[in-house]
């Protein structure tokens, strides 16, 4: 299991609680030892929550969790 899977779980847990929201998703992965932030904040640079819904998080391993707005959730996608 990479480290994008490993935070995706965690993060789909969250995304099923009624109050989720991107602060509560940012503030999981922040406990995570494994975001590459500097990474993160690059990708998403442009990252507006009311049309993005929340942030994808890229991970020190060159994984991504990606929010995909459409299911609600996160996916584990391997480095580019």
């Amino acid at each position: 299991m990479n480290q994008a899977q490993k935070l995706a779980n965690a993060l789909n847990v969250l995304a099923k609680a009624p109050q989720f929201s991107y602060v509560k998703a940012r503030a999981s992965a922040r406990a995570d030892g494994n975001v590459d932030w500097p990474a993160t904040k690059t990708l998403n640079a442009d990252f507006n929550p009311e049309v993005d819904g929340s942030e994808t998080f890229v991970m020190r391993d060159g994984s991504r969790a990606e929010w995909q707005a459409a299911r609600l959730s996160y996916t584990a996608r391997l480095g580019s």
